[in-house]
């Protein structure tokens, strides 16, 4: 068996040779991110099992896969392959949804507390008092305390349910939106208000978005939701990119219709230097770092792993996408 990385984040993948080594599987690493089809499709022709990162995996590539049996996202979201494509193709897709879950909780936490308390944007007040030789706290207030305040959560799955837990004793109110969470589900959060998207952005004081990426969320956030805020409430986005019109953020940022926002993703990555949401005081931006812990990079690097070792031993893997193929592999 052959195993092939497109592109990988971590320093180098030795250990992963290393445990296929032990396993009598071959394995090469590729670094394709950005690199034309026509280069990644050479890379991996001969493949039995393709981990992939960020690499574009469409239906014309997809199509042209031979001998590929198993393809595995490093990672949660997957916009960025054609599971239809692979259905069609009789390749079983398989990802990671536990990777990171807690991560991008404590840093969805770390903005709104960032955003609520000014503190990146205190510096400013402290250079420029420091520099008058007296405290001048102008254009930093209004401050407001979080106890008693509205938490919108859009999306109560892995990552938005453990925002949840880790706030639900700090004295907020935790209303959320999750039109796809069944009611077995739903009944478990019982000190959770469930509303509809509208009443959530019209009510809440901070709004973190945590739902997958798909044709109905995309710009799940625009304008309109935007006009339904209220002018002192954050939004903050760690989910993906295109959740966010980032257009309409910048035009409702600089009319200071809403107070402000911290955003981790962005529709380009990394954003171009034009970017709409740059150089606006109001925002807080990371560098779609809200994956990064030493703990979650091993427990990803793990998973993937075990899912080759099983698909090497003809068992499945962990999360499978399309698990349709394996009951037509029994039937």
């Amino acid at each position: 068996m052959k195993v092939i990385v497109t592109d990988y984040i971590e320093a180098n993948l030795d250990w992963e040779a290393e445990q296929c080594r032990k396993a009598g599987i071959e394995f090469v690493a590729h670094q394709l991110k950005f690199k034309p089809a026509a280069e990644v499709l050479a890379a991996v022709a001969d493949a039995d099992v393709i981990v992939v990162n960020m690499v574009k995996f469409d239906a014309a590539l997809i199509a042209r896969l031979k001998h590929c049996r198993l393809l595995i996202r490093h990672g949660i979201g997957y916009d960025n392959v054609d599971v239809a494509a692979c259905t069609r193709q009789g390749i079983i897709f398989a990802y990671q949804p536990d990777y990171c879950k807690e991560d991008v909780a404590e840093h969805a936490i770390a903005l709104i507390f960032a955003c609520a308390r000014k503190v990146t944007w205190s510096r400013r007040t402290l250079d420029e008092s420091s520099a008058k030789g007296q405290w001048d706290f102008t254009g930093l207030f209004p401050i407001h305390r979080m106890d008693g305040k509205v938490l919108g959560i859009v999306g109560l799955g892995r990552i938005g349910s453990r925002v949840y837990r880790k706030l639900r004793h700090f004295g907020m109110h935790i209303w959320a939106t999750d039109p796809y969470l069944s009611e077995r589900r739903r009944a478990g959060f019982t000190d959770v208000k469930f509303v509809d998207k509208k009443t959530l952005f019209a009510s809440a004081d901070y709004i973190t978005i945590h739902t997958p990426l798909t044709p109905e969320t995309r710009h799940l956030v625009d304008a309109e939701a935007l006009a339904w805020m209220k002018p002192t409430a954050y939004l903050v986005n760690t989910s993906r990119g295109p959740m966010v019109d980032p257009e309409a953020l910048a035009q409702a940022l600089r009319s200071r219709r809403i107070a402000g926002a911290a955003i981790d993703v962005f529709e380009v990555e990394p954003p171009p230097p034009t970017h709409p949401l740059f150089g606006l005081e109001n925002v807080i931006l990371t560098p779609h770092i809200a994956w990064a812990s030493e703990e979650a990079g091993w427990e990803i690097r793990e998973s993937i792993m075990n899912d080759i070792l099983a698909h090497a031993r003809g068992q499945p893997a962990r999360c499978i996408v399309n698990p349709e193929l394996l009951k037509a592999a029994k039937s």
